[in-house]
């Protein structure tokens, strides 16, 4: 395993950026993150965790799960099996790809609303051996409605087998049932 590092290319989460030009008080990029109305509670990031994993059909088929959520974080794990892999015996890119795209998934929607895929890059840096492969997704860049993740994924090992960004669009609605937003939460 490597030597833990922090920061957006680390296996640690990292608050989301928010620098500010030297001196002046205002931000350094227009791509610094921009804050929900009020910052989601602990039990929201819970509620967009279950909220998504319950919905989401193929990754509960694959046997992913969300094992953490945070604001603009993400962490989900899933069996490398013998249907997750190709015909070399290797972790299957759309089996690498899935997972990835759950973490992302959940992590882009802690913002506290409804945000959909726009487009996503994926570089296969080795070949996954063995399971389970885990993926960590962070939010890089935020501005109102679109903001940019990196999400790294690891083997069994900790051998870093992929590396992804993402690119997610907020819509103008609340994740339905937080009760952050107003909306009364199902009685799940």
């Amino acid at each position: 395993m490597s030597t833990p590092q922090s920061g957006p290319l680390s296996g640690t989460p990292s608050a989301p950026h928010a620098a500010t030009a030297a001196g002046s008080g205002s931000p350094a990029s227009p791509l610094a993150p921009v804050p929900p109305a009020s910052p989601l509670p602990d039990d929201d990031m819970e509620h967009v965790r279950r909220f998504i994993a319950e919905r989401d059909m193929f990754a509960r088929h694959l046997g992913i799960e969300i094992t953490e959520a945070a604001r603009g974080y993400a962490r989900a794990v899933m069996p490398l099996d013998a249907h997750h892999r190709n015909g070399v015996g290797m972790a299957h890119g759309g089996a690498i790809f899935a997972v990835a795209d759950l973490a992302f998934a959940v992590a882009c929607n802690t913002r506290g609303r409804v945000s959909v895929n726009l487009n996503t890059s994926i570089s296969f840096l080795a070949p996954g051996k063995c399971g389970p492969l885990t993926a960590e997704a962070r939010e890089i860049s935020a501005a109102r409605r679109v903001a940019t993740y990196e999400i790294r994924i690891t083997d069994g090992e900790g051998t870093l087998i992929a590396i992804c960004q993402a690119t997610a669009y907020s819509k103008n609605q609340p994740v339905p049932g937080l009760a952050s937003a107003g909306t009364p939460r199902s009685a799940d």
